[in-house]
């Protein structure tokens, strides 16, 4: 299996051999449980499904629900797939934390953001602000100044730094060391932050060769 979904508990430092300390993030990971198995005749790909978390059956759909009993597992609260695994796996098959992970290897990390909101540019975009404080500026000082756009080409550029939505999506962060397995409470320790706030859910998968 590539990977596992977990959630995210919060970050601590440990001490390197060379003693060094090291910011880290402590990762609940698994064990999750095969939902289901696609298979390139039936599905047109390959993949196993997992899911992670206890979920309340009257907070379940009826379709989800149909979908766990034909698997023989518990409702789940998150589900994710996974492909290129190695050997075979069954629905209602357990993996675990010691069957993916090893400790000095590296894992990317998927995650959400924390959400920020509507942010200016100097926030969002770490713009210096235009000129001075003083010297008749008003209210200038963080605003982002001209952006190029005049009858030609009479549009702004998409993909412009401007003030806007931050936070909130999809993070990627590739990788990070794994520093201790502790296989009894199910947690990962990497090296480094992941994105998301404490108890958020994220996906830990190994690099893809």
């Amino acid at each position: 299996m590539p990977g596992l979904i977990g959630k995210k508990v919060g970050m601590t430092s440990m001490y390197s051999e060379a003693g060094k300390n090291l910011p880290c993030t402590v990762l609940e990971v698994g064990p999750c449980v095969v939902t289901q198995v696609k298979t390139a005749d039936k599905d047109g790909y390959a993949a196993v499904q997992v899911g992670f978390g206890d979920r309340k059956e009257n907070r379940t759909s009826k379709a989800m629900a149909g979908h766990f009993k034909k698997a023989g597992v518990h409702a789940r609260q998150h589900l994710a797939e996974f492909s290129g695994f190695e050997q075979e796996y069954n629905p209602g098959d357990e993996v675990k934390l010691e069957d993916v992970f090893q400790e000095g290897e590296f894992v990317s990390v998927i995650g959400t953001s924390k959400g920020r909101g509507f942010q200016g540019v100097v926030r969002r975009h770490g713009f210096g602000g235009v000129g001075q404080a003083t010297h008749g500026q008003h209210n200038r000082m963080r605003a982002p100044g001209a952006i190029g756009a005049a009858s030609t080409p009479a549009r702004v550029y998409k993909g412009m730094r401007m003030a806007g939505q931050m936070g909130n999506s999809r993070v990627t962060i590739e990788n990070l060391e794994v520093l201790k397995i502790m296989s009894e409470e199910g947690l990962l320790v990497v090296k480094g932050a992941v994105p998301g706030h404490k108890g958020a859910t994220v996906i830990v998968r190994k690099p893809e060769a």
